[in-house]
């Protein structure tokens, strides 16, 4: 049986550690992530492929009452992105993204705090729920998730 890509939070004291498995990377073409991301809550990352093939993130960001189905769909299309400079990210190379449910706000507010922090410290539009005195946030790739 495949397990799903999910948040997994284990607390001591006043940390907290964030354990992260991510689905597999897909290109964001809209008739896949209509039939293989689900319509639930949790976190995901956008990446733009470069002339050179890499992938460059661009984007963080959470999804509670859409359901991440509709909020990759809208993210990863220019014709419905309202953001001007990830809609000019769009319009210039191949989106790609990943996902992982999670089912807790507050969770998805402490590690996107975490995550814009890490990757885009010019940000300062976000905060961390307050809860706990330092947050760690641990990746685990699709290729490495172990289904049970």
């Amino acid at each position: 049986m495949d397990r799903k890509p999910m948040v997994e939070k284990r607390i001591d004291r006043d940390r907290v550690f964030f354990t992260i498995s991510w689905s597999r990377l897909a290109k964001g073409d809209r008739y896949q992530i209509i039939q293989t991301v689900p319509s639930e809550a949790g976190i995901y990352e956008l990446y733009a492929m470069d002339e050179k093939g890499k992938l460059n993130l661009f984007h963080v960001g959470k999804s509670w009452y859409g359901g991440l189905r509709n909020e990759i769909r809208a993210r990863t299309d220019p014709s419905l992105e309202k953001d001007p400079a990830r809609k000019a990210i769009l319009e210039e190379a191949d989106c790609w993204y990943r996902w992982s449910l999670a089912s807790d706000s507050d969770d998805m507010a402490d590690i996107l705090w975490f995550f814009v922090r890490t990757y885009f410290p010019q940000r300062t539009d976000l905060r961390p729920s307050g809860r706990y005195a330092s947050v760690f946030v641990k990746e685990v790739d699709a290729d490495k998730i172990v289904t049970v």
